[in-house]
């Protein structure tokens, strides 16, 4: 079983409107991203504090449970709202998420009994396009914020992370796209052009 969460909390600043709800290709930009992951996905969750915005999508829609917490609150209600075992928390602003990325992640962690399986880019960790074992990381994340830690990997030392190579990440997602996200509105338009593209 798994719960596929899209995180829609961010301050969208660079962007000057709310980028989830923004159009991209006609459609707002988080439809664009959930029909992406549905396919895959036993239960859908948006994590959002204006629900009332959000409300047009029929999903479970969860304020945050620690707020003002940052990005480590942000995912500790992502796991800690989901039903199943398994968890992926993908950002609202990533229109190329890979199901092939979390379904061979999800392989991953099943074969090798791990708690966390995510990929290492240049910029670093991708917290926000990973998946998560809900038993083990959230007692994990509880920890980490009782110790007044901010950052969103500040638990890892306490789970067993599984870190895709970069080869591995190619392998699941050939377009190299999946861990894009977009915070202007010039990234908008070349995430749109990419799209036409890719599709």
């Amino acid at each position: 079983m798994l719960t596929v969460v899209i995180q829609a909390g961010g301050m969208s600043a660079r962007m000057g409107e709310d980028k989830a709800l923004k159009p991209f290709l006609g459609r707002p930009l988080i439809q664009h991203v959930i029909d992406r992951l549905a396919p895959i996905a036993d239960e859908m969750i948006v994590t959002t504090n204006r629900p009332a915005d959000y409300e047009f999508l029929g999903l479970r829609l969860v304020p945050d449970l620690k707020p003002g917490r940052g990005a480590l609150g942000g995912l500790y209600t992502a796991i800690a709202s989901a039903r199943s075992p398994l968890v992926a928390v993908v950002a609202c602003d990533m229109p190329f998420a890979s199901t092939s990325l979390i379904e061979g992640a999800r392989r991953l962690m099943v074969n090798e009994d791990a708690d966390v399986v995510i990929a290492r880019t240049d910029e670093g960790y991708e917290p926000f396009h990973a998946l998560y074992r809900r038993a083990a990381c959230l007692p994990a994340i509880e920890s980490a914020i009782e110790a007044n830690q901010w950052k969103a990997i500040a638990w890892f030392p306490g789970v067993k992370v599984r870190t895709l190579s970069p080869d591995e990440v190619k392998a699941f997602d050939p377009s190299g796209l999946c861990f894009k996200n977009l915070n202007t509105p010039e990234e908008f338009s070349e995430a749109e052009r990419l799209s036409k593209r890719t599709n």
